[in-house]
């Protein structure tokens, strides 16, 4: 299965929420392709915000090889799903995907942390917390994507 995470900026939420199921994912031998990208272009090359890293690599992730990336209409040919932290990222991937795309487009989240929206820490400040909605999303999804015992 190929997933991308979107954000806005692909420096803070996205990178994160890669770096976290790439780690819980190859924890439970579950075999993922994974990747992520921003709705806007402001960071395209740049590596995750030093705050977001920070707190990540505190955690055990490192997202230090990352780099941002804009989300383009290929990106709805090459996953299989596409996972927005927010409405309105979810929104302005929409209207770029083409007719028939094959990704599945949705939010991240879908209520199990309490919300359905990851707020960015880049404005919130809140990398802590951030993370821990992005683990508690992460572990949904991929309970949603285990096989049956």
């Amino acid at each position: 299965m190929r997933i991308l995470f979107l954000c806005l900026g692909n420096i803070c939420r996205s990178p994160a929420a890669e770096g976290v199921v790439r780690q819980l994912a190859q924890d439970a031998g579950l075999a993922l392709d994974l990747d992520s990208a921003g709705t806007g272009d402001w960071h395209v090359g740049e590596p995750p915000y030093g705050p977001m890293q920070a707190a990540a690599r505190a955690r055990g992730y490192d997202l230090a090889a990352l780099r941002a990336r804009q989300l383009v209409r290929a990106d709805f040919d090459r996953f299989d799903l596409i996972l927005a932290m927010d409405r309105q990222n979810l929104r302005d991937a929409a209207r770029l995907a083409p007719a028939g795309a094959r990704a599945g487009l949705a939010l991240f989240l879908n209520g199990e942390t309490g919300t359905e929206e990851v707020p960015d820490p880049y404005y919130t400040r809140d990398f802590d917390g951030c993370l821990d909605i992005i683990e508690a999303g992460a572990r949904a999804l991929l309970a949603r994507l285990q096989p049956p015992q």
